[in-house]
Formats: structure tokens, C-alpha cells, sequence
């Protein structure tokens, strides 16, 4: 198991995929771990993580619950801040970045605050590492299809927190940079679908964007079996993909409605967004191959870090206009991902 007695260091660990990684690194699935570290600048959300962890009783969870109380340890800190990027790298053997500014109109209005967190976060961990010799064995960068041909500030600072880590590995070969890149993260705190769910509760409207618009969509815990997918099987440079359905804003929103009796309305482009996303640049499929069903991985753009030639996976982009699966299958897919009721019948809205 390629965790046993690792230390692990999780920036940005009291976000919506931190707290699901966390807690499948607790589960042992990887390993059993000696330290699961959550590095964040958030008091108050440590603090409800740490009550959280402390206040389940046995059950189902026994081990994660019981694992916790001697294995996870929480750390005030900032990304930004080089000297508690050290403090804290200096011990990991593994490092998972997910500390990031991530809302697309807060990074346009706010690009320099973007730029502090999504750039200068990952070159501090590398310049931790460079600097002081630390041994981490791997750093793994969580990225998102925004940072595909981006055209928003998020998208493009976490374009050059894939370059700053791939870059890396040729400075610090006994250290493996990797990344992974997913879309839209059903239900995570700030996605689209709380949202709607919120308005619904409200009794509407529900806006929407452009009804046409396309998200690539997984689970929070797909996220997570991405990353681990990449733990496992990622060389050097690269970056992991899942093979992700897509479905329109519209379809999202009347699935979530149901039958209700609720008023869809257009509010148009907001500022930085796509009306598309792509996982896969054109540029990028040249050189990506399948690894599994349910992967795809970039290999790196850099020369020095490819290892003999591949056979293309992809023949053109990997975008979310080619994946559309219908209203009833996203209906279906936020059922069985979101254990939500048949609302189509029921009335209900998931709280």
C-alpha cells in the first residue's frame, strides 16, 4: 500500500475536496498513513473539522473516527506565506495542494489575490523543497479544466500552477510533480448545484446563464479517485484526466426542479466564464493517452520528461459540448450522486 506510514500534507484540507480527501486518507484504502496534516488559513472551519471528527461515534466510519484521533493534525497556515509553506513541507513525504482560489468573477475582480494563491502557493512548495532538501516524494497539484486554453484569471493562474510543477521535476528529480485536472464538482461549496438547490428552496427563480452552456460534472469522491489514480500510476510531469460525462446548465437546473412549479431564468455570461469547457486542448490530445477506462493522462509538454513515444488516445479536443448526456441522465446521475429523492415525483429538495 503506497501510503503506509506516509506524512501527508493537505493544503487548503477544510475545502469541500480537501475534507472528502482527508477522510479517504484516513480510510486506508492508499495505506495506512502516520500523519494526515490539514494546512489552511481558516480557524473556524479547522476548528468545525476537528469537532466533526471528534464527536462521531463508532459506526460505520469506526476506523476513519478512530484513525483520526491519532493520526490527523491540524496547521494554521497560509500558501502564501513562504516560511509556513516550510514549516510544514519540511516533514511530508507527500503534498497535496488543493489551497486555492477558485470562483471564476471573485478571480476576475480580484486577479492579483488569484495570482498570490494559485501561482505563488505552488513556487513556494517548490522552493521549500528546493531550498532546505526536504524529502517529499510527491506533490500532486489540483487543477481544473479552466486552466485548459483558459480565458478567466482562474483559469489561467491554474495553467501556470501545472507548469510550475511540471517544470519542477527537472530541478528536483528525487521529488515527483504531477497534477490532476477535473471539471465541476457536484455539490462542492460555491458549484453551481448548491446554488440552485438554495433558489428552489426560495421558491425560485433559478438562474441560469446561457441554457446552451456545457460542465463537465463528477462527484467529489471521483475527484478523489482521480487523485489517487494519479498516486498510484502518474510518471513525472504528468497530468491525470477523468473520463467525464457533461451536461447544459438548463438540464441541470430542470432536473433539480422536478415538477415544481419553479420560474428558470437567463442572466447571461458572467464575467471570465466559457460557454464550453475542454478538458483536452487539441494541442494537448497529440499527446494523451488512455490509461484504464476512466483515465486519460497529458503527458508532459517538456521534452526532457517524455519517455519514448505514445499512441494519441484522443483524436481531437476533449470537450464538454461532445459529452452532453440529456436531461433524464442528468437527472438520473444527480439521484445516484447526490442521494437525492425522485423529485420528478416527490416535491422535495435535498437539504
Amino acid at each position: 500500500m503506497i501510503l503506509d506510514g506516509k506524512r501527508i500534507l493537505v493544503t487548503g484540507g477544510t475545502g469541500s475536496m480537501g475534507r472528502v480527501l482527508v477522510r479517504r486518507l484516513l480510510s486506508g484504502e492508499l495505506g495506512r498513513p502516520r500523519k494526515v496534516v490539514v494546512f489552511s488559513r481558516d480557524e473556524a472551519k479547522q476548528n468545525d473539522m476537528r469537532l466533526d471528527y471528534l464527536s462521531r461515534k463508532a459506526g460505520t466510519d469506526e476506523i476513519i473516527y478512530r484513525t483520526a484521533k491519532s493520526v490527523l493534525e491540524f496547521r494554521i497556515g497560509d500558501v502564501r506565506d513562504y516560511g509556513d509553506v516550510c514549516a510544514a513541507v519540511r516533514d511530508a513525504d507527500l503534498v497535496a495542494n488543493a489551497a486555492a482560489l477558485k470562483q471564476v468573477p471573485t478571480c476576475e475582480y480580484f486577479p492579483e489575490q488569484a495570482v498570490r494563491t494559485n501561482c505563488d502557493g505552488p513556487a513556494n512548495i517548490v522552493r521549500a523543497i528546493r531550498d532546505h532538501g526536504y524529502p517529499v516524494e510527491t506533490v500532486v497539484g489540483i487543477s481544473t479544466d479552466k486552466a485548459c486554453k483558459p480565458v478567466n484569471v482562474m483559469g489561467m493562474t491554474k495553467a501556470i500552477q501545472e507548469r510550475i510543477f511540471t517544470s519542477a521535476n527537472l530541478a528536483l528529480p528525487k521529488t515527483r510533480f504531477i497534477c490532476v485536472r477535473y471539471g465541476n464538482v457536484l455539490a462542492s461549496r460555491g458549484s453551481v448545484v448548491p446554488l440552485f438547490l438554495q433558489q428552489i428552496r426560495s421558491g425560485g427563480p433559478v438562474t441560469i446563464t446561457l441554457p446552451e452552456m456545457t460542465r463537465f460534472l463528477l462527484t467529489i469522491d471521483e475527484a478523489v479517485d482521480t487523485v489517487f489514480a494519479a498516486l498510484r500510476e502518474a510518471r513525472p510531469g504528468e497530468i491525470y484526466i477523468p473520463n467525464l460525462p457533461s451536461a447544459t446548465v438548463l438540464d441541470l437546473a430542470r432536473a433539480l426542479i422536478g415538477k415544481r412549479k419553479i420560474v428558470v431564468k437567463n442572466l447571461g455570461v458572467r464575467p471570465g466564464e466559457k460557454v464550453h469547457e475542454i478538458l483536452v486542448s487539441e494541442e494537448e490530445c497529440q499527446r494523451t493517452v488512455a490509461r484504464g477506462r476512466r483515465f486519460y493522462a497529458i503527458l508532459p509538454m517538456l521534452p526532457d520528461l517524455r519517455r519514448g513515444a505514445a499512441r494519441p488516445a484522443l483524436d481531437e479536443e476533449f470537450s464538454s459540448a461532445d459529452r452532453v448526456i440529456g436531461l433524464e441522465a442528468t437527472a438520473r446521475l444527480l439521484r445516484k450522486n447526490l442521494l437525492m429523492p425522485d423529485q420528478a415525483g416527490s416535491g422535495e429538495v435535498p437539504r
